[in-house]
């Protein structure tokens, strides 16, 4: 017994020295900061509260210090993983821009100082003015527009280097390509530019199209640099354009920093390990569904190379919300576009766009939810008739249903419910809709067939579909590459859908931006587009009007866009030429006894039928001249 008990003894001591020699490496070892994030904040914002994820080794074992007036360390949170700390903050509204110390103490020492920066805010940033209806949005592939930096093209410490050969690799177009075009765009008649993601996507291949972020904080290397990113947005701002950001709430990239040391344990869904979504978006408002029905689409992957955020978990959901605060200030945004927005839990999701929307009151951010029932997109909409208990703050969704509706109606037989039929039963639905001025409408986009294509290639559809989204309610959005007939013909890859923009790189035979090489269809249809926006941006009936269609017949639907002030007819004649009589439109028409094409300056006489072109549209602005 006495040998035993010494030998308990020696260990015991052994044990003791062990834990004296780690807390002493500990209370010496060099503290690092990882990351600390948001990166910087303003003053004067809305909400005061402010939280500060601060992650590096052992950094949650430290005590925190801040002594800057109008600061108040409100509480220190601690999580299971030791390598993190969330500091809140209580900023009072007339704190001073400048430069706060977050001291972080070891036994009442303090063992490092780290400058954190509290910017002035913009004069009126809060009243910004987000998209709307007078604009029409131009949606980019950045890694396909053009190559304004070659430097960038490939980056050492990034895995997926340039290589314009593969379908689905980077091709090395860069933020400083769309700057470089900035001209075109608006020449274009275009006032929004929307990227898709330009945010760290250090995934080992099929990285450039943005949607596997892996650092919330910083523009892509390959892209350009958070610099490149906030003179684009001051560059476009100065041509009249705007700036919306591709956000991504729902999942990140597998090579996401989180994934190698996560906060908690709840980070990620399913606890880190893939389990596929269902994507039955319709257990979010079933009043028959049941909870696990709702989960299994909510907490789902979309696949193993995208983990899903658990954003039930506080600290997640403000840092989330937190972030599209801060790239709202930094890059002057004019609006966000929610990707797969249904998937992020449906809570959290009322708190974002409450918070987001409480800050800036005049801003617009549009979810994407891909579904072609109506009242699916309807429940999402701010003061949606179908969702009276659900307090959701989201101004805009896109309308797919529209979309549908349109290529449909274009391109299959005219009947009692189908061809131009399926567009009038589609807008005849906006009395679901709490805003249906406010959705964002769309030939195409990233995600489907070009346009052309899904138009079977037919040039007079084609400008048939461009005059109607130009023109009916709603915020026009087209797909870059659209104007010169880009295409996907017999292929369904998204590599092939989002191509490269014809002059955008410096060997290219074709040049779009400068017309070199197009064809004279594609100059016509470029042309035709550029006139058709021009337009738009001059017609408060289009721009702030209301809309009044009729019932198609014979093959012919036409409808009126109209204020106090204006009023504009179109017609959409998608079968042969024919005369359109008049007496049918008589009230819309009212005292105007002339039309004239806002395109090709031609005037007509309403007192007689109108001569159709076949599969043609006809906009006439009304008067009596």
């Amino acid at each position: 017994m006495l040998r035993l008990a010494e030998r308990i003894c020696a260990l015991l001591v052994k044990f003791i020295g062990l834990v004296s020699l780690l807390v002493s490496q500990w209370a010496t070892a060099e503290i690092n900061i990882d990351h600390l994030e948001p990166l910087s904040w303003w003053t004067g914002m809305q909400n005061p509260e402010l939280q500060i994820m601060v992650h590096g080794q052992d950094i949650g074992h430290l005590s925190v210090n801040i002594d800057y007036p109008g600061v108040k360390l409100e509480s220190v949170k601690r999580v299971e993983n030791g390598n993190y700390l969330f500091i809140n903050l209580l900023l009072d509204q007339q704190v001073k821009p400048g430069e706060l110390d977050i001291q972080f103490v070891r036994d009442g020492k303090v063992e490092l100082h780290y400058p954190y920066t509290l910017h002035k805010r913009r004069p009126h940033s809060a009243s910004r003015q987000g998209f709307s209806s007078k604009d029409a949005i131009y949606l980019i592939t950045p890694d396909r527009f053009a190559n304004g930096d070659s430097s960038n093209d490939s980056v050492a410490s990034l895995t997926d280097k340039w290589d314009r050969a593969n379908i689905g690799g980077r091709h090395g177009g860069d933020i400083q390509g769309v700057i470089n075009h900035l001209d075109y765009i608006k020449q274009m008649g275009f006032s929004q530019i929307w990227l898709m993601p330009v945010l760290e996507n250090a995934q080992d291949s099929y990285s450039y199209h943005g949607y596997s972020t892996t650092d919330y904080y910083q523009i892509d290397p390959r892209f350009g640099s958070n610099e490149l990113y906030q003179r684009l947005s001051a560059q476009a701002t100065e041509q009249g354009i705007g700036l919306i950001m591709d956000v991504i709430l729902n999942h990140i990239g597998s090579g996401h920093w989180w994934m190698q040391d996560k906060p908690t344990a709840d980070w990620i869904n399913h606890q880190g390990h893939f389990v596929g979504t269902t994507h039955r978006r319709e257990t979010s408002r079933d009043p028959h569904g049941i909870k696990a029905d709702q989960q299994a689409f909510n907490e789902g992957w979309f696949v193993p190379s995208m983990p899903d955020l658990n954003q039930r978990n506080p600290l997640l959901a403000t840092y989330l919300i937190q972030n599209s605060i801060w790239w709202i200030e930094y890059a002057n945004l004019s609006g966000i576009r929610l990707d797969t927005y249904s998937y992020p839990d449906k809570d959290f999701l009322v708190d974002y766009t409450q918070r987001i929307m409480h800050e800036y009151p005049n801003f617009n951010l549009v979810g994407e939810e891909w579904s072609l029932n109506p009242a699916i997109i309807s429940y999402w909409q701010k003061d949606s008739p179908l969702a009276t208990d659900y307090p959701s703050a989201l101004p805009s969704l896109m309308d797919f249903p529209l979309q549908h509706a349109l290529v449909t109606g274009l391109t299959e037989p005219e009947s009692h419910d189908g061809g131009l039929n399926k567009i009038y039963q589609s807008l005849a639905n906006d009395f679901l809709y709490a805003n249906p001025g406010n959705l964002v409408i769309f030939p195409d986009n990233h995600d489907m067939s070009r346009i052309t294509t899904q138009l079977n290639q037919d040039v007079d559809l084609l400008k048939i579909a461009l005059a109607f989204f130009a023109t009916t309610r709603g915020i026009p959005q087209f797909f870059y590459g659209d104007e010169v007939l880009m295409s996907n013909q017999g292929i369904e890859d998204h590599g092939i859908i989002r191509s490269d923009f014809p002059g955008g790189w410096a060997d290219d035979k074709v040049n779009a931006f400068s017309g070199k090489g197009l064809t004279d269809t594609q100059q016509q249809v470029q042309q035709y587009l550029a006139k058709l926006l021009n337009w738009r941006q001059t017609s408060e009936a289009v721009t702030a009007g209301k809309l009044t269609h009729y019932v198609p017949q014979n093959g012919v639907y036409v409808y009126f866009r109209y204020t106090d002030n204006q009023k504009v007819m179109v017609v959409l004649n998608k079968g042969e030429q024919q005369q359109l009589e008049l007496t049918r439109y008589a009230d819309m028409l009212g005292n105007a006894t002339e039309g004239q094409d806002v395109l090709s300056g031609q005037r007509y006489m309403l007192a007689n039928p109108l001569p159709l072109a076949a599969k043609s549209a006809l906009i006439l602005q009304l008067g009596s001249y």
